[in-house]
């Protein structure tokens, strides 16, 4: 456990930043910071971004990387319109990204600000038993107001992640987990060539937040109705860019109750890793569509060069849109106009919807309105209308003239190159 001395030495530091300074990180974009930068420039690798998300600062003592994560309760914004006490590290969720290197030593410490006790386990990561993170197996389990401290060496590389195993259905289902990235000690060479330019990491999970409501319902086994990338719906999870040449890795890691069939258009891409560390190139696969399955982290590798602006989704039609209704009549193909006219006798505001679809529900929530702190179905606009999609689902933007990590805006089609109606 740490002391109470060491703890006051590691806030005197500055390792662990103030609420305003965790709220600005938390609304970054996925530029990495300095910090990482610095590090991935002299150990030649390149940093991981994560879409609005950040990455962890460490301090260096004794050779040791120190890093803290506060489990913690806190305000989250799903998109504009829809915020929920949730659970996370640090003020966000999903916490920030924790990145080091093959051979690195580690301390991470814990701070438990929640109202029960918690733990940290290191998913898919090669540490000492005791390090493992499994309350009442591994270790008692983090009270309220204590810190402790996990320190291993990194034995390995590739994408993994960290969250509790304690009261987990609730923890996790509140929001508290994160990314744990080890780059390989030589860089981008060996197994690891040719190198990327661009490096995300995107964390696919569920959410239960019954409309009005304002926190996740953790009882929920199936019926979701938020999906999200990095606790993000779309539109607000942030576009991955790149320029036209560029090699992108999108990690991916799943802690939601669904497998995730994820989708990019415009590209081939290669699945080149796994929980297990990077594969062996003669196990890589093209694809268009792969399966990330609950538990799993997936890494995904492409060129960027077709440049537009590429959808990135989950193919389960229902994990693409955001608040929905469950168990409730099929209207399609049903004339309801006599329906209509008796219920307006009661609710004079009362709209039949749904004969010819549900695509009208956009337009229609915007001027009606809905249930407090409940998104619409979908609610993204592009250029030429309303996406019809939410949930996970962002947006892959292929620049030829891209400037650093600034928004380039919508594609602008060269002549010819977009379908016409006849």
């Amino acid at each position: 456990m740490m002391t109470r001395r060491g703890l006051i030495r590691l806030l005197g530091a500055g390792a662990l930043a103030g609420p305003a300074a965790l709220a600005a990180a938390a609304r970054a974009d996925a530029a990495p910071a300095a910090q990482a930068v610095e590090e991935g420039r002299r150990r030649g690798y390149t940093p991981v971004r994560t879409p609005n998300g950040r990455a962890l600062p460490f301090v260096l003592r004794g050779g040791v990387k120190e890093f803290h994560l506060v489990a913690e309760e806190f305000e989250h914004e799903f998109a504009p319109g829809c915020r929920a006490r949730c659970w996370g590290y640090n003020g966000s969720t999903p916490g920030p990204t924790i990145e080091a290197v093959e051979g690195d030593r580690v301390r991470i410490l814990v701070s438990n600000r929640l109202s029960e006790p918690t733990s940290v386990h290191w998913h898919g990561i090669l540490l000492p038993n005791g390090m493992d993170g499994v309350c009442g197996l591994n270790q008692p389990p983090i009270q309220p107001g204590e810190t402790w401290a996990y320190e291993f060496t990194l034995r390995q590389a590739g994408t993994h992640m960290y969250h509790p195993h304690a009261d987990e259905m609730t923890q996790m289902a509140l929001g508290m987990m994160g990314f744990f990235i080890i780059h390989p000690k030589d860089g981008a060479s060996g197994d690891y060539a040719p190198p990327v330019d661009r490096d995300y990491a995107i964390m696919l999970h569920n959410w239960a937040l019954h409309p009005g409501s304002y926190r996740p319902d953790p009882s929920i086994m199936l019926e979701f109705d938020l999906w999200s990338f990095n606790s993000k719906v779309f539109p607000a999870t942030a576009p991955l860019l790149a320029r036209t040449g560029e090699r992108v890795r999108i990690r991916l890691g799943n802690v939601s109750m669904w497998n995730h069939p994820m989708h990019l258009h415009g590209h081939r891409f290669w699945v080149t890793g796994g929980d297990g560390d990077r594969w062996p190139r003669s196990a890589w696969r093209p694809e268009v569509t792969h399966i990330v399955g609950v538990g799993q982290m997936r890494d995904f590798e492409f060129v960027a060069d077709n440049p537009g602006d590429w959808a990135f989704h989950c193919h389960m039609s229902h994990h693409t849109m955001n608040a929905m209704g469950h168990g409730i009549p099929n209207p399609v193909g049903v004339d309801q106009r006599g329906v209509e006219d008796d219920i307006r006798k009661l609710l004079p505001d009362y709209m039949a919807m749904g004969a010819k679809g549900m695509a009208g529900m956009d337009e229609m929530a915007g001027a009606m309105g809905g249930p407090a702190n409940t998104l619409p179905m979908s609610m993204g606009r592009g250029p030429f209308g309303t996406v019809g999609m939410g949930g996970m689902f962002t947006v892959l933007k292929v620049r030829d003239d891209l400037r650093g990590d600034t928004d380039p805006g919508w594609y602008r089609y060269p002549q010819g190159t977009r379908a016409w109606k006849v």
